[in-house]
């Protein structure tokens, strides 16, 4: 009987914020981990738990690009590097992508919400999650006036209030455009 490739699961934090990078991660559990599930239903005290439990049982690949990489080439070229990145990383594996497309990469299969469903993917998940949210954490000292540590670069209405009053900083992204900041006023 053939040998299986081990399952590769991928998921990303940040695809849709106003500021901070995409996170993206690729896990391959070597051991189970308990507790496993879409990252986005745990708490944060929870992620923050798991996070080295799953560092410590897997092999893993996380790959960040910067608010002015996702301006420069655009959010889905992103995804299809970081893709790449975690395939050259982790080869010789089975990949599963949470969501719907896999950004013109080979050899990569998606499921939506396979966050909820795969282990591996559930593990990717939280990688991407508590990585991005940590990053976001810090940057609210760099620049406290946005709020970052609470909303963590999303587009809440305090966040927006903040843009309105404050303009955009060096991690925000120029290319996400910004209803009432980004459109010219008729006088």
């Amino acid at each position: 009987m053939k040998n299986r490739k081990p399952l590769c699961g991928i998921d990303e934090a940040g695809r849709g914020p106003l500021a901070g990078s995409l996170v993206m991660a690729g896990v391959i559990l070597r051991k189970p981990v308990e507790g496993l599930m879409d990252s986005k239903k745990l708490t944060e005290k929870k992620r923050e738990m798991l996070f080295p439990l799953v560092l410590e049982n897997s092999d893993h690949h996380i790959v960040s690009f910067s608010a002015q990489e996702i301006d420069d080439m655009g959010i889905s070229k992103c995804l299809q590097l970081g893709l790449q990145r975690i395939q050259a990383f982790l080869s010789e594996a089975e990949y599963l992508f949470d969501g719907n497309s896999t950004f013109g990469v080979d050899n990569i299969t998606t499921m939506v919400k396979a966050d909820e469903k795969i282990a591996e993917v559930s593990a990717a998940s939280i990688l991407a999650k508590v990585t991005r949210d940590r990053e976001m954490v810090a940057m609210a000292e760099k620049y406290p006036v946005y709020g970052f540590e609470k909303h963590k670069g999303y587009g809440t209405k305090v966040h927006i209030e903040a843009l309105m009053k404050y303009d955009r900083c060096e991690i925000h992204r120029r290319s996400f455009r910004v209803k009432g900041l980004d459109e010219p006023t008729l006088f």
